[in-house]
């Protein structure tokens, strides 16, 4: 994997707040994306140009010294390499790994709607599991029974998912004539949202992933991860819906440091204990003493689930 240049020291980052009460639970955990798919929250994240227009966090230079940070901390994650290697132009193959199918822009929205409630493991093998079962699509579209629904049984949620599966291939065939999403490579980021948003059970973070794995375009999606520990450093306020701070991250991240900063997000909320306690937990001097947030961050409370 081509190694990242080293880049100058940057200053740390000042505390902005002392302490930030929990952000709003989200109690509607038995349907994907159930907060950010809902019906009309695509339309009305196009309406909000600017939800928190008085907060002045992150700058370039934060992004930047964060950025630094975790990928000294981590390096970058292999999980995220291969996409990585298509941003700028290469293939596995080139970083001297196995060769390996480049997944079409269909292959990767109907993986991210299984990845919804699941794992990245087990959506993928959900996934193995349809393609097995289905060689194309349009055996998707045309199956009466329930082989679909069977076929992704163990990512869970097999029946909302496998209707939603069906209608966005029974849509796509019918709009397009045949069922393929590579036109959507020509097309802008706004135009892709407008297309992809149309699809009940695919918003704003289904569209972002997207966006950054599978169109190589820049866009910066918030999951749990994501939205707990920008939260944490300030750089969306303590109340922030991921709707919200979806809007206001991708206004204020620049475009060149989305991808990496993402990807390093969503792996140091997975590994680091401190940023992964559950609520009510107190970070403790040891793990203050490793994570390598902890000098940015603004409260001495864990930010909740």
């Amino acid at each position: 994997m081509a190694q990242v240049k080293d880049l100058p020291t940057r200053p740390r980052l000042p505390h902005l707040h002392r302490r930030r009460p929990p952000p709003p639970r989200n109690n509607r955990q038995n349907d994907p994306e159930a907060q950010e798919e809902a019906p009309g929250l695509a339309g009305e994240a196009r309406l909000v140009t600017e939800p928190y227009h008085g907060h002045a966090s992150p700058s370039p230079a934060q992004c930047l010294a964060i950025r630094d940070a975790l990928l000294a901390f981590h390096s970058f994650p292999d999980e995220f390499a291969p996409f990585r290697l298509r941003r700028l132009g290469l293939s596995p193959e080139d970083d001297g790994g196995p060769p390996a199918p480049r997944p079409t822009v269909l292959d990767g929205l109907v993986i991210t709607l299984l990845s919804q409630n699941s794992t990245d493991a087990i959506s993928r093998r959900a996934f193995a599991s349809l393609k097995a079962a289905f060689p194309s699509w349009d055996q998707v579209v045309d199956e009466e029974g329930k082989g679909l629904e069977d076929a992704i049984r163990c990512g869970g949620l097999a029946a909302t998912k496998a209707a939603r599966i069906r209608a966005i291939l029974r849509g796509v065939r019918e709009k397009r004539g045949a069922i393929c999403l590579e036109y959507l490579q020509e097309l802008s980021v706004d135009e892709v949202k407008r297309e992809l948003s149309q699809f009940k059970g695919i918003g704003p973070k289904t569209v972002a992933c997207v966006l950054m794995f599978y169109l190589q375009k820049d866009d910066f999606t918030v999951d749990t991860h994501v939205l707990r520990i920008t939260t944490a450093i300030g750089w969306v306020p303590p109340t922030a819906t991921r709707e919200k701070a979806y809007i206001h991250l991708n206004k204020k991240i620049p475009d060149d440091l989305k991808f990496d900063l993402n990807c390093l997000f969503v792996t140091h909320g997975k590994l680091c204990q401190s940023c992964t306690a559950k609520s009510g937990a107190k970070k403790t001097k040891g793990t203050n003493a490793i994570c390598p947030l902890a000098s940015y961050c603004c409260s001495e409370e864990i930010i909740p689930e």
